[in-house]
């Protein structure tokens, strides 16, 4: 048995909306188990996926752009 993570929503009718299409190229039989949070309760791990593609756009730009920094600085930043 495969593992797939993927976020989505239930709907008022009680339906699950995936956010988007599973790869899967043959029909199946799944088992799914859900994971619901609560209102208040935040992950940091849950960033929605419009905003990871708009920070590695804004990332790509700026390596095209020549805004890079030496590896050894980044490493420094972190130990510090």
């Amino acid at each position: 048995m495969k593992a797939f993570e993927v976020m989505g929503k239930v709907n008022e009718k009680g339906e699950l909306l995936l956010d988007e299409p599973l790869e899967i190229n043959t029909p199946s039989r799944v088992k799914v188990i859900l994971l619901v949070s609560d209102e208040n309760e935040f992950d940091p791990d849950d960033t929605p996926v419009v905003e990871i593609k708009a920070s590695l756009r804004r990332a790509l730009e700026e390596v095209k752009e020549g805004k890079t920094r030496p590896i050894s600085e980044l490493w420094k930043r972190i130990d510090d």
